[in-house]
């Protein structure tokens, strides 16, 4: 009997929930009585339900996160119609603060605000035994990591053979970037890594080769880095694929001779400089040594073969146009495989919302609570740059237009990229949906148009890029060619 459903809805199949598989793991008792039960983004709430109340459960968990908010508000809302005696428990960053202001907190039961791991089981064995707690709102216990289970056992052999396998080796973060809710930890606290590494071993003789590591910051403790590094050094084959987030300004020597180790498409580092403008980071309590942090990447572009995939944040208090684009600048001249430019949100229970009245921030009401407005950057600048963060993922982050995006960037990256997003806007009025054949001539008809590129130089570095991604059809700006026999017949009958 399944007395206890935890639930979530991933933003795409191949995001396996660890967060659940902590739950369960740690439902002591209760472990057998509970189920695992993940859905998709476009999965219809009404199914979603249906799909829950078919395991006749008594109490139902929901994983809350900023991505599935609005079909989990209607999850819960269909919860209490249909099935008004089944107890639904919330949990998750969305619904940890604020809690008086959102529909779905009066929805549900009960709330559990910041960690889980050991708090929800508690609540369920209360509620099992009729001892229903009076307070709605839970303030979630934090034990010390070594009374956390692990879950890394609960990852089954789909999961192993289909989707990414995410794990930590700590949690917390010492840094306060008000962007982020790691801003409100005290500091960072490791997990034993010996015993991260026993689970981890265990899934890779199960198969698993794809290891996403969740740690804010991976490269803290060196010593646990590098022993982590040679972990997976040891088990190096043609299928695996780890991914860290690394501090930027944080890359000793022992460190790098370790990284130096790996071939390439093996490593990846997600690399947060999110502003390189000084007084911006002082603003957002961001500590971080810009020139540090550029020759760790200039470093790790030349010397190493990880894939590198550097954050810049649009929106940021203080930050202008002008200062956006210096630093994108100075990135792009850093050469990452990918630039990911991201925009500000407004996560519920960060500091950031302390600059809301002194630099005008206006947000999306709505999810992701995306900034629309600074008194740095009016509302039609920050569409602008809404649609250049869209066209330089579909683009320049595409890894299809390898030997375009430099001739397309030029010697003055920002400006010329964001000239051909308004261009490509004004031409298409769309942002997603743009075929890629389409794609490939709006970028011949810019570049030949706007920038003014010789036709032929931008004809063979476009069909380089075509024919590399595979494809052998005929773009609408290649010349016409005649066939190889039809050619001869006209050289045998005019030879000069």
């Amino acid at each position: 009997m399944t007395d206890i459903v935890i639930a979530t809805i991933n933003a795409r199949y191949v995001h396996a929930a660890v967060g659940l598989r902590y739950l369960k793991a740690n439902m002591g008792a209760l472990f057998g009585a509970t189920e695992i039960v993940e859905f998709v983004l476009g999965v219809r709430p009404i199914d979603m339900v249906e799909a829950i109340l078919k395991r006749a459960p008594r109490i139902v968990g929901l994983g809350v996160y900023i991505w599935n908010i609005e079909e989990m508000t209607k999850v819960v809302a269909l919860l209490q119609r249909v099935a008004p005696e089944v107890i639904v428990v919330l949990g998750g960053p969305e619904v940890s603060y604020e809690t008086d202001q959102q529909e779905i907190i009066g929805n549900a039961d009960y709330v559990i605000t910041g960690w889980g791991d050991i708090s929800f089981a508690k609540l369920c064995t209360a509620l099992i035994v009729g001892k229903n707690p009076a307070e709605k709102i839970i303030a979630g216990e934090q034990p010390p990591l070594d009374q956390i289970k692990l879950p890394y056992r609960l990852y089954t052999d789909e999961d192993v053979a289909k989707r990414f396998i995410y794990v930590e080796a700590s949690r917390g973060c010492p840094f306060k970037c008000e962007f982020c809710l790691s801003a409100l930890d005290k500091t960072a606290w490791p997990f034993d890594v010996d015993e991260v590494l026993v689970q981890l071993d265990d899934l890779y003789r199960r198969g698993a080769r794809h290891f996403r590591f969740v740690d804010r910051t991976f490269n803290l403790k060196i010593a646990t880095s590098i022993k982590i590094l040679e972990f997976f050094l040891a088990r190096l084959d043609e299928k695996l694929f780890v991914h860290f987030e690394v501090i930027p300004d944080h890359l000793p020597d022992a460190l790098k001779a370790v990284i130096q180790k790996f071939p390439p498409e093996r490593l990846q580092f997600e690399i947060g400089i999110q502003t390189w403008n000084p007084q911006v980071q002082t603003l957002i309590s961001r500590r971080q040594d810009n020139d540090k942090s550029a020759a760790n990447i200039a470093w790790l572009r030349r010397e190493s073969n990880a894939h590198l995939h550097v954050d810049l944040i649009v929106g940021l208090p203080g930050e202008d146009i002008e200062s956006f684009g210096e630093g994108f600048d100075r990135l792009v001249a850093l050469n990452p495989h990918d630039i990911q430019v991201g925009i500000l949100k407004r996560l519920r229970g960060t500091p950031i919302d302390r600059h809301t009245q002194a630099y005008k921030m206006r947000y999306n009401p709505a999810p992701p609570y995306n900034i629309l407005v600074t008194d740095c950057i009016d509302f039609a600048t920050m569409q602008r740059l809404s649609r250049f963060a869209r066209y330089w993922e579909l683009v320049a982050n595409s890894g299809r237009f390898a030997r375009t995006v430099p001739v397309l960037l030029g010697d003055a990256p920002f400006k010329r990229f964001l000239t051909f997003a308004d261009w490509l806007f004004q031409k298409t009025g769309k942002t997603h949906e743009i075929a890629l054949e389409r794609l490939f001539d709006l970028l011949f008809e810019c570049l030949t148009n706007v920038f003014e590129e010789p036709a032929d130089k931008i004809t063979n570095v476009l069909y380089a890029d075509y024919e590399a991604g595979g494809a052998r059809g005929k773009l609408s700006f290649m010349p016409e060619r005649k066939p190889k026999a039809a050619r001869e017949r006209v050289l045998s009958v005019n030879p000069s």
